[in-house]
């Protein structure tokens, strides 16, 4: 197996990546799905959160759970393709839900608001389907994975107006301090992707040294955001120990205890079962 880039030094004990697209990342970096997931658990990223943003790929994702013990799925619309669908909102949640009652799925997302794709005018079908995402996390008693991209004020509105569901997940949280004290404050996970290590990412930094130890993630979302020293290359889970280090020094936690917590928080954010078989 070729990697596209040189793995990192492995990590002193498994982490999970909560976040990424293994279809899409195979596509970028010519690794099979099983090779990229040998990759990983070579520098001691033990298992992945698979996440769908559309039907079909919701599907893949719930495939490769069933298939991979490595691999946990997240069902959802994403924001930016919520908008302008030939089916029905009502009919993407009802097959969402069919797909969610599958044991491996562990989460609805990622779903949430973009306010950097998507115009004002479909801004209103972004929150609509946000709105019956959050719902149906809540009646299915799963996690809630969101994606906001420059729209914190309308997210943080939603969840006022709504009954959360227990667990929430803002996937590549973006805020500042206050916003990741606010976050905590409510209880939510905040989940840090390879922008920790940008050179221009200070404020996101400074978000994570705020957040309670017991609430921190980390993640990919490859095959996108590509960790220092690697920025610009397609990501992949393998490369995600550049993204635990920075956080242990940001947190000023030591790396084997950061691993640690990290395994452990991913486990609860998505209330993993012993019965669900997963390896990671």
């Amino acid at each position: 197996m070729t990697l596209p880039v040189a793995p990192p030094e492995p990590l002193p004990g498994p982490v999970i990546d909560s976040h990424c697209h293994l279809d899409i990342t195979t596509e970028y970096s010519g690794l099979t799905v099983g090779e990229a997931l040998a990759a990983a658990a070579d520098v001691g990223v033990s298992g992945v959160v698979q996440v769908g943003v559309d039907l079909e790929s919701s599907q893949r994702a719930v495939d490769l759970a069933q298939k991979h013990s490595q691999v946990l799925a997240a069902v959802a619309l994403h924001p930016n393709e919520a908008p302008g669908r030939s089916t029905s909102l009502d009919e993407d949640m009802a097959a969402l839900e069919r797909m969610a009652t599958h044991p491996q799925v562990v989460a609805i997302g990622e779903t949430g608001l973009d306010h950097y794709r998507t115009g004002p005018d479909a801004r209103p079908a972004q929150e609509a389907a946000f709105r019956e995402h959050l719902r149906l996390a809540r009646r299915l008693g799963l996690a809630l994975v969101i994606h906001d991209r420059d729209a914190h004020e309308d997210i943080l509105r939603v969840l006022a107006d709504e009954d959360v569901p227990d667990r929430v997940v803002f996937h590549c949280f973006s805020g500042d301090a206050d916003m990741a004290r606010f976050c905590a404050d409510a209880g939510w996970f905040l989940s840090f992707p390879g922008v920790l290590t940008f050179k221009n990412a200070q404020s996101l930094r400074e978000a994570a040294a705020v957040v309670p130890p017991e609430q921190l993630l980390v993640e990919t979302d490859a095959p996108f955001l590509t960790p220092t020293p690697h920025r610009g290359q397609p990501n992949a889970s393998y490369l995600m120990p550049w993204t635990v280090r920075r956080l242990a020094e940001v947190t000023d936690i030591d790396l084997p205890r950061m691993c640690s917590l990290l395994r452990t928080n991913t486990l609860t954010a998505f209330a993993v079962r012993p019965d669900q078989g997963f390896t990671g």
